[in-house]
């Protein structure tokens, strides 16, 4: 895969989680915040290491971490 086609696919993934969470309406902040950042994790890790596996699963747990403290 070349690294434009990396890219559209991370941004069609973001649009979809991002279509995706509209549907939860009743989580909690603090758990939306944490969806979407592991959301935007994975998509940056996607981006970052061009496509690897282990980098999606990476940022996706950084950034899943992240949004969870965001809301204390």
């Amino acid at each position: 895969m070349t690294s434009m086609s990396n890219k559209m696919t991370a941004a069609v993934l973001a649009a979809t989680l991002i279509m995706s969470l509209s549907a939860c309406s009743n989580w909690s902040h603090r758990d939306r915040n944490t969806a979407i950042g592991a959301g935007a994790g994975a998509v940056g890790g996607a981006v970052l290491t061009d496509g690897s596996a282990l980098g999606t699963l990476g940022g996706a747990a950084v950034g899943g971490i992240i949004g969870h403290q965001v809301s204390k």
